[in-house]
């Protein structure tokens, strides 16, 4: 297994991870479960180490297709620019997710508002996440392409 094949598997993981970390986190927020919200707090970690290592792999993933007929050099440099962004926001999510651990397992009285913060940057780390995704199937998967940006084959 190489970087190409640990990039395509692992990039689900942030997608994933991300979406299900805030559906789990919404659940301990309403039913008021510090262990429920410790698993999102986990998912989220694990869907930032997720991120890293999927961006960390992107250039070994593009140097395998760039040069495949009917790849369009746009589309893979629009997936790297945009790749950035949910990274970042990522290991934001990561980095706050593990300081709402702290505080969570110290009882603190702020923890609730952590976890509202959490969410929300949950979401917008899920909609970054998504659109990377989305962009990078586009590299490949000429059926999700839109009519106005057509692959050349």
């Amino acid at each position: 297994m190489d970087q190409t094949h640990i990039h395509l598997l692992i990039t689900h993981l942030p997608i994933f991870g991300s979406l299900l970390g805030g559906l789990t986190l919404i659940h301990g927020i309403g039913v008021k479960s510090n262990q429920t919200i410790i698993a999102a707090y986990y998912i989220f970690v694990l869907s930032a180490i997720g991120a890293s290592i999927a961006y960390l792999t992107g250039e070994a993933a593009e140097e395998s297709v760039e040069n495949l007929q009917g790849i369009m050099e746009l589309n893979i440099k629009t997936h790297e620019d945009f790749a950035i962004y949910a990274l970042v926001s990522l290991i934001i999510l990561g980095i706050a997710a593990i300081i709402g651990l702290v505080y969570t397992w110290k009882n603190s009285p702020f923890t609730r508002n952590i976890a509202f913060v959490l969410l929300f940057i949950s979401i917008i780390s899920f909609g970054l996440v998504a659109r990377t995704g989305y962009l990078g199937g586009q590299i490949r998967h000429t059926e999700i392409q839109s009519e106005s940006n057509p692959t050349q084959l």
